[in-house]
């Protein structure tokens, strides 16, 4: 069971907009030293607070959080000592992989299965809405009932941010150049321009006389959203956030999907690679704090410090040749 520490910790994370995965053992078999309802809270640095298992353990745990982080799905993840048949073709480790679940073999396991409850809590993806047009109004009521972050922005402030998802400039003609410059600038994945052709053609002439490239140009939708034939302010706006949907989903690059993702709160806006540790073949993430050892110009990383010592005690005099 979640203690009130760790539900505190968690409440805190969220209120901070700090991505992380709640790890919840939902059933363990001896001779684990875990039990039933331990949790432990995993970062997008791989960093563990809590206890979920041994070392070993962790390694699957941390690589598999990272994975429900990427996707934006829980997942449970079974961990045992033999059985599964199989490579998953992201990690490379001998797993099983069904709907909603995936069994790692861990060879280091001393003893029976762990079942663990992977869940990702990601912030809300901030939408800034500029104006203060009926459009504008339209996106800021509906956009809530999306799970989106929907920020009225007033006077140019607050500016896009990394990691914001979408800016609506729906200010008909108020400080719009200066905002669509910004939105550029920062990267925001998607800038909707509510305007008809023939203004929408000016704007972006004005900001091409000032010199913005038109490769970025091309990245503004103009007039914003798909087209449904919408005529109301509240059909125009949903056929705004149905463009912004798409690009959450993943219609976009998925470079640009990762920057979706990413919060300024975040430990780490990027995953952490991945290895393979060469003695025992559990799949580890590469992360401080994870057993390794320098060798051949390399860095190789294990499960734990008895495997690292394995690889050592087996390449002694080339290590000590270094």
């Amino acid at each position: 069971m979640m203690t009130a520490a760790v539900a505190r910790r968690a409440q805190e994370l969220a209120a901070q907009g700090t991505v992380f995965v709640t790890a919840t053992v939902v059933r363990a078999q001896r001779p684990t030293s875990v039990k039933a309802g331990d949790v432990a809270l995993v970062f997008g640095d791989g960093t563990i607070e809590g206890f979920v298992g041994g070392v070993c353990a962790q390694q699957s745990v941390r690589v598999y959080s990272l994975k429900a982080i990427e996707t934006e799905e829980a997942v449970l993840l079974r961990i045992v000592p033999d059985g599964p048949v199989g490579e998953d073709p992201g990690t490379g480790q001998e797993v099983s992989i069904e709907e909603g679940a995936v069994t790692a073999q861990n060879p280091c396991l001393s003893g029976g299965a762990i079942e663990i409850f992977l869940e990702p809590v990601l912030p809300a993806p901030r939408v800034l809405v500029v104006g203060e047009t009926p459009i504008a109004a339209a996106v800021l009521s509906l956009g809530a009932e999306l799970g989106l972050d929907i920020v009225a922005v007033d006077g140019g402030t607050p500016d896009p941010a990394p990691g914001d998802l979408a800016l609506v400039v729906a200010a008909h003609g108020r400080d719009e150049l200066h905002t669509l410059r910004r939105g550029l600038e920062t990267g925001v994945p998607y800038i909707g321009l509510v305007a008809s052709h023939k203004r929408g053609a000016g704007v972006l002439a004005e900001l091409r006389a000032d010199g913005v490239p038109d490769e970025h140009l091309e990245l503004i939708d103009v007039p914003a959203g798909i087209d449904i034939g919408a005529r109301t302010p509240a059909e125009v706006a949903l056929s705004i956030l149905a463009e912004i949907v798409s690009v959450r989903r993943g219609k976009y690059a998925a470079a640009d999907h990762a920057r979706v993702r990413a919060t300024a709160s975040a430990p780490s806006s990027t995953p952490p690679p991945i290895a393979i540790d060469p003695i025992c073949g559990m799949t580890v993430a590469a992360v401080a704090g994870t057993p390794s050892v320098q060798y051949d110009g390399e860095t190789v990383y294990f499960c734990c410090e008895g495997c690292a010592a394995k690889f050592q005690a087996q390449h002694e005099h080339a290590i000590a040749a270094e």
